[in-house]
């Protein structure tokens, strides 16, 4: 028999990181300006977002509730009077998310409903002056964060609905129109951009996430100045993609994308019921089991997750939310080294499941989501398995490899039997321990 010529193609960093995708038309950024800065994120995998406000009191949607006439406006505002910050304990908020193994949190500084966390000096609703609590709740916290190593993460509403120069108010009503009174909107430029430079002064984040962009264009946002001024006070400070051009990373929110976003870097934001804040009503928590095959298909997919609670106004954290990330805590004590620092895995079709490789490509990491167990099975692979360890465990097993003809460049299937006993309660995670950095088979197989 005539030997196959083959088609192999060598999976290395670069490679998996050019299949991102190249960067958004639309993004001003380019992306080797920041990827130094950028190499932080990408390997942290895992934040924890915090929605927190007036919104607590009487657990009703953040700011939108009152935006979409659900309860007036008047109403919302009474929540003030109600949000006592009583029992919160910032540490232990913070002690909380280490144990999730988070590397960063995102805190709601200020939402669509102008109330801000921090006693800002804009002559505008904040905490200090406003509510019960009567203090800053976001200098502790950082600070708390800074004590676990946890990166800090401020979310800031471009939207200001209840300032009198914003022209956005209810969703059948506004102000007035930006075209019609310039001036008017200078003066709400000059109060965000002040409100802006305050958290960036105060609590140098490390990372921005903006929202509400979409009411204005780019130009009105003064978006480019607000990238420039955030970077002159911090130049390693990341930026969300919510600025119209002038951000980092991209955020897809709730829904899990088919595929993967085009920037170079991603977040899927995501709930851990249906509400970003504390909503008592809302009993459809997703179980441990799902928030984790989440993180894992995102991590895979070479993105991160940003996982919300939504804490009381007293401060403390509704025990569904607490078990949910403890339980994410334990799994990732276990697994994470197949998570933390890594970059995604196999192209699809090589292994039906997430997977991800180590920066040099010389470790391979299999997830056997749900009651996976028996034989599994890696199409395509070159490389020569040296060793399969159950991570987590001593345990070590030996690959089948099936189909695999001498004279032929082609490999052979590798099967790998995965006893029940050894099965991890969510997700069994494989390592792979390979001769050379990864290479794959891409042919059509027979004679071809």
């Amino acid at each position: 028999m005539k030997k196959n010529s083959v088609c192999l193609y060598l999976i290395t960093v670069p490679l998996l990181l050019l299949h991102l995708g190249t960067i958004s038309a639309q993004q001003k950024t380019n992306p080797d300006s920041i990827r130094k800065k950028m190499q932080w994120f990408a390997d942290a995998k895992l934040g924890i977002f915090i929605h927190w406000g007036i919104y607590s009191v009487n657990g009703i949607d953040e700011s939108w509730s009152f935006h979409n006439k659900k309860i007036s406006y008047e109403n919302y505002m009474k929540q003030l009077k109600g949000f006592t910050a009583s029992k919160y304990n910032p540490q232990a908020w913070a002690d909380l998310i280490k144990e999730s193994g988070a590397g960063y949190a995102v805190i709601t500084t200020k939402h669509h409903d102008g109330v801000a966390l921090w006693p800002t000096k804009q002559h505008h609703y904040n905490v200090m002056d406003n509510t019960p609590a009567k203090r800053d709740v976001l200098k502790p916290f950082y600070k708390a964060l800074d004590k676990d190593g946890i990166r800090r993460g401020a979310y800031f509403s471009l939207i200001d609905w209840s300032y009198p120069d914003y022209p956005g108010f209810l969703k059948d009503s506004s102000r007035y129109k930006v075209s019609d009174d310039p001036r008017r909107w200078e003066k709400f430029q000059h109060f965000f951009q002040a409100q802006i430079a305050e958290v960036n002064q105060l609590y140098r984040p490390d990372l921005w996430w903006f929202d509400g962009d979409w009411e204005h264009s780019p130009e009105e946002w003064q978006a480019k100045k607000v990238r420039e001024e955030i970077l002159n006070v911090n130049p390693l400070a990341i930026i969300n993609g919510r600025l119209q051009g002038y951000g980092d990373y991209e955020t897809p929110e709730q829904n899990f994308p088919v595929s993967r976003p085009k920037f170079n870097w991603w977040e899927l934001c995501m709930t851990t019921n249906n509400n970003w804040g504390y909503h008592p009503d809302d009993t459809n928590y997703k179980t441990p089991f799902e928030v984790i095959s989440i993180f894992v298909d995102v991590v895979s997919n070479g993105g991160n997750l940003l996982l919300d609670i939504g804490p009381k106004e007293d401060g403390t954290i509704p025990p569904e939310q607490v078990h949910i990330l403890r339980e994410l805590g334990k799994w990732n004590k276990k697994n994470g080294e197949a998570i933390f620092g890594k970059v995604p895995g196999l192209p699809q079709g090589h292994f039906y499941g997430p997977t991800t490789l180590s920066k040099d490509s010389t470790i391979l990491y299999l997830f056997l989501p749900g009651q996976t167990t028996g034989n599994i099975m890696v199409k395509g692979l070159v490389s020569t398995i040296k060793d399969i360890q159950v991570l987590g465990t001593t345990v070590h097993l030996k690959p089948k490899i099936v189909g695999k003809i001498s004279w032929s460049a082609v490999p052979g299937l590798v099967f790998i039997n995965v006893p029940q006993k050894y099965k991890d309660p969510y997700i069994t995670v494989l390592k792979l321990n390979l001769d050379k950095p990864v290479q794959l088979y891409g042919g059509h197989g027979g004679l071809n």
